[in-house]
């Protein structure tokens, strides 16, 4: 059969920015999973779900006085509820601790998407004109603000954070790019950051929305935020300015991250407008349904008893990794579900040599897999290790001695999993 010849040119047609897009990867694209592997490369809950489940891994029975609500299978042929009322009122009620303020957040505060990547996305096309407008972001952080802006043709001002202290915000810094610029739309903030695992200080995030001049919104990335100390959330500030966004996911603490579900807490005015350009039924009545059974009180407190065997595994992590020879210091902050830890080469120094072979092995080899973070901003030989179940970081404090004596003596490191 003959060639079918078109004047199709896909180098022509396509935008160029998207042309310069490369698909997401992650550590399990060189390293799939058999099955047999330990996971702590992608800052899961290990846990698992923050749900009381039956054996078979199904909700108990609404009936048996636990109230979670079950999916109707038999209703799947009609579209989901557009506005996610009830979700988003139990999110309010998740949030209104009245640390920072007594205002109280309501629906009409929130915006519901497809993981906190749908809301990423959705700001920056409710602010920025292809082309013309900017979003700055303070690397060493999560990689999605970048590639977001790309898609939309937007410019990206990065003000990296202070790496030598403990990788917190440049207020000072920010504000000046941002007086320098007004075509800076949005300023995305981590925190706790990724890959390092701080909190950024409430007082530093002030500064930038006390600006006198600029005309823009701060974004308060908070997926980690249910890791760190209690009462950290800026959910419920979000009523007192009208130019902040706090977004969250139930991927992390809830251990949900299957059903991708993100929620924006801001004023009326913006969630107004992140709600009036979403797809009409962006959530599915499966995700839903899980998410408000994860919201009842009996499952939360079933998320809190995960949340604080995690806890009890990142004070193990830190208090044995610095006894194996080859680990440095923990770079960042403590208040994640993972680690940014240096990898020191035989001189003892950080190197990313050292690490990146410690990453590999430690997958092919030893059957361990972290994220090799080292050529990111101020991340010089380190890797990101999730904080895994007990089991898990038992192998993993196992495996790495092993590893690292054996890079450090020129030995061949052979696998045994």
């Amino acid at each position: 059969m003959a060639t079918r010849t078109s004047a199709f040119d896909l180098a022509t047609c396509a935008r160029p920015n998207i042309l310069k897009l490369h698909p997401y990867r992650c550590a399990r694209d060189d390293y799939k999973d058999d099955g047999t592997n330990i996971l702590l490369d992608a800052n899961e809950n290990a846990y698992g779900p923050g749900l009381e489940l039956n054996k078979d891994g199904s909700l108990p029975d609404s009936n048996n006085g636990n109230g979670s609500p079950q999916i109707d299978f038999l209703g799947l042929n009609r579209y989901p509820d557009p506005h996610q009322i009830d979700l988003k009122q139990l999110l309010c009620h998740l949030r209104n601790t009245n640390h920072h303020t007594q205002k109280q957040l309501q629906p009409e505060n929130l915006f519901v998407g497809v993981g906190s990547d749908e809301a990423i996305d959705a700001l920056i096309r409710c602010f920025c004109a292809p082309g013309r407008d900017k979003i700055l972001t303070c690397p060493p952080t999560y990689g999605m603000y970048a590639v977001s802006a790309d898609v939309n043709d937007v410019e990206i001002v990065k003000v990296p954070l202070d790496a030598s202290n403990g990788f917190q915000l440049q207020p000072d810094k920010i504000n000046a790019a941002l007086a320098a610029d007004d075509r800076i739309k949005l300023v995305y903030i981590c925190s706790p950051g990724n890959p390092t695992a701080n909190l950024i200080r409430k007082e530093d995030i002030q500064k930038v929305l006390e600006h006198p001049t600029w005309n823009g919104v701060v974004v308060v990335d908070e997926a980690y935020i249910d890791f760190a100390p209690e009462g950290s959330s800026l959910a419920q500030w979000a009523t007192e300015w009208p130019n902040l966004v706090v977004m969250q996911t139930l991927s992390k603490a809830f251990g949900l991250a299957g059903i991708r579900l993100g929620q924006v807490f801001t004023s009326p005015d913006i969630a107004k407008l992140l709600n009036s350009m979403k797809a009409p039924y962006n959530i599915a009545s499966p995700t839903s349904v899980i998410a408000q059974a994860a919201l009842s009180p009996r499952n939360i407190a079933v998320m809190h008893a995960n949340r604080e065997k995690i806890i009890a595994q990142r004070e193990r992590m830190l208090a044995e990794m610095p006894k194996i020879t080859g680990v440095g210091r923990f770079l960042g902050g403590q208040a994640s579900n993972f680690l940014l830890v240096e990898i020191l080469d035989s001189a003892g120094n950080p190197d990313n040599v050292t690490a990146l072979a410690t990453y590999e092995a430690m997958a092919e080899k030893r059957g361990v897999v972290v994220r090799f973070r080292g050529k990111e901003y101020g991340c010089e030989g380190c890797l990101r290790v999730t904080v895994g179940t007990e089991a898990e970081v038992t192998r993993f404090l196992q495996e790495l001695p092993v590893v690292l004596h054996s890079l450090h003596a020129g030995k061949t490191i052979s696998g045994n999993f």
